[in-house]
């Protein structure tokens, strides 16, 4: 359609969206599903955050603009979070807040990339990001991973993908979807590469951090490296570890020039974060955070029963992930075999949907995140949900031919 932009041409809609949308519509229709495509939290967001919102609209405080980049009091509290949790030091002057990590993200690159720059992003990714680079005008560059090495990239493998043409590398840890974290030992390998490379900056996505497991200790990039500290945005939000998905509020620091662009694209498009949602933020990031560890207990314990049930599904290889709320199997084991619609499997996007078809489960194909034949599935779900799927799952497995 020759309306269309080009660049669109180039990206495609999110699968984990996709999967999510069907699920529902099929449970409006009457369906019995069992959705395990969203990365969300299904607890509720804490009592003390949603009654700061009411507060400040009871209070007249969200009827106005704030500032395009994000409150004076949120920056603050942002500037307080990262020295307090990352030994990071930024100005107010260093900091934006976004409608989400996602706008955060888009918009810094957005303002840096010009065509033919590169981006090296790990593989399994989340899957907007190579979307974002193109629409972005920028050539994404994907670092395959593998199951053997935990899903972590390996640092000769990085060093073999910087050109003079890279500008970034975006860095999920703990990842979506895989939940793969680098200890302390894996990043400083990866930081040494990218120390030797000036001209790379480096787009840390620490939207997981907080959901780490096992006595996982967790590390920024700028904080183990302090070399990198000029050039690496270190990107976070509310939305995962404070059950706020629905608030879409994302921050980021970094490099003052690169703020104020970052910020000069959000006063033309989206202009600020909404003012209550602010005000929640500010009281996720400041107020009580006992909460999480609470969570993350349950979150373990979710993660080791999917971990236990799939890896007892036939043909299904589960490993055991750090952080997030994701594990991500891999089906190939599955793939040559034969459905019970008889549709011989021969994708994962095969196995999905057959899997759906049969047994009510949704969970998002592997090959949108760059590695396949594999599955995704969010453990951010009721246990007894989560268990009844492990035994469809097992179910849908064992009667492949």
């Amino acid at each position: 359609m020759a309306f269309i932009a080009d660049q669109i041409m180039r990206i495609k809609p999110s699968a984990t969206i996709a999967v999510t949308d069907k699920a529902r519509a099929l449970k409006a229709a009457g369906r019995d599903v069992i959705g395990l495509g969203a990365g969300e939290p299904d607890f509720d967001t804490p009592d003390n955050i949603k009654l700061a919102a009411i507060r400040a609209i009871s209070e007249g405080k969200t009827s106005k603009y704030t500032a395009v980049d994000g409150m004076a009091e949120l920056k603050a509290a942002v500037a307080r979070k990262f020295k307090r949790e990352n030994e990071l030091d930024y100005k107010p002057s260093q900091i934006i807040v976004g409608t989400g990590g996602k706008q955060v993200l888009y918009n810094a690159l957005v303002a840096t990339l010009n065509p033919g720059d590169e981006v090296i992003i790990p593989a399994p990714y989340w899957v907007s990001y190579p979307d974002m680079v193109l629409l972005a005008g920028g050539t994404p560059v994907e670092v395959v991973t593998t199951m053997a090495t935990g899903y972590k990239m390996k640092p000769d493998d990085l060093e073999r993908a910087i050109t003079p043409k890279t500008k970034w590398i975006i860095f999920n840890s703990p990842s979506n979807p895989t939940g793969a974290a680098y200890d302390k030992a894996e990043l400083k390998a990866v930081t040494d590469v990218l120390v030797r490379h000036p001209h790379v900056h480096v787009m840390a996505d620490d939207m997981y951090e907080h959901l780490v497991y096992d006595d996982f200790k967790f590390y920024s990039p700028a904080q183990l490296e302090p070399r990198l500290y000029d050039r690496t945005l270190t990107v976070n939000g509310c939305s995962k570890a404070y059950c706020m998905t629905g608030w879409r509020i994302g921050y980021a620091g970094g490099p003052e020039k690169l703020i104020k662009t970052m910020a000069m694209i959000q006063s033309q498009s989206t202009s600020n974060p909404t003012a209550v949602a602010q005000y929640a933020a500010l009281e996720a990031l400041d107020g009580p955070q006992d909460f999480i560890p609470k969570h993350n207990k349950i979150f373990k314990e979710r993660r080791d029963l999917c971990v236990s049930m799939l890896n007892q599904a036939k043909g299904i290889q589960c490993p055991k992930p750090e952080g997030a709320f994701y594990v991500y199997p891999s089906c190939a084991g599955t793939m040559g075999k034969i459905a019970p619609t008889g549709k011989k499997l021969a994708t994962d996007e095969d196995f999905v949907t057959e899997l759906l078809e049969a047994e009510g489960v949704a969970v998002v194909q592997g090959t949108p995140f760059g590695v396949g034949p594999a599955f995704r599935i969010s453990y951010a779900t009721a246990t007894s949900a989560l268990e009844e799927a492990c035994t469809r799952i097992q179910r849908f497995c064992g009667n492949l031919q």
